[in-house]
């Protein structure tokens, strides 16, 4: 057991994840991916749903590490477009390396002048996480550092 905590902290001393949100004009959604390092994320849904036991990535519980994921995301990652709260659809995951890259979309956005991102994953395991947000919207980048003090910030995208 301590053993592995070590192993962990030497793997990844700081606690962060990305999430990109990207428009895409064709489609009219914002497709998302979500980059979390699998030993926080277990540890926090273990808290989440109090199974110290669970293995995330091949759980024994009856749900599957997607149905796990999307629950404990829904809680965590709550987006606004120009104010309003945007129903998400979890469409799925990858293991690459120490991540678990998630993958969600939010269909039926037509244009946006605001992007309000709350995102506290691991916040509760993990004081010092931070979540790096990154929104590209027609070419223009923009990006946010979400704290613990401060979960939730707005970007403005102004049309020209």
């Amino acid at each position: 057991m301590i053993f592995s905590l070590l192993l962990s902290l030497m793997l990844h001393p700081v606690h962060m994840s990305v999430t990109e949100i990207n428009y895409n004009e064709k489609d009219k959604a914002l497709q998302i991916t979500s980059r979390i390092f699998i030993d926080d994320l277990e540890l926090s849904i273990q808290r989440d749903i109090k199974d110290d036991a669970l293995d995330l990535l091949k759980p024994n519980n009856g749900k599957t590490t997607d149905q796990l994921v999307a629950s404990y995301l829904l809680k965590h990652l709550k987006i606004k477009v120009d104010g309003k709260r945007q129903l998400w659809k979890y469409l799925g995951s990858e293991k690459e390396d120490v991540a678990l890259i998630c993958y969600i979309e939010i269909p039926n956005i037509k244009k946006l002048k605001s992007v309000e991102t709350m995102n506290n994953v691991i916040m509760e395991t993990h004081a010092d996480q931070s979540n790096l947000v990154h929104v590209t919207y027609k070419g223009k980048l923009k990006s946010l550092r979400l704290l613990s003090e401060k979960p939730a910030d707005v970007l403005v995208f102004e049309e020209k």
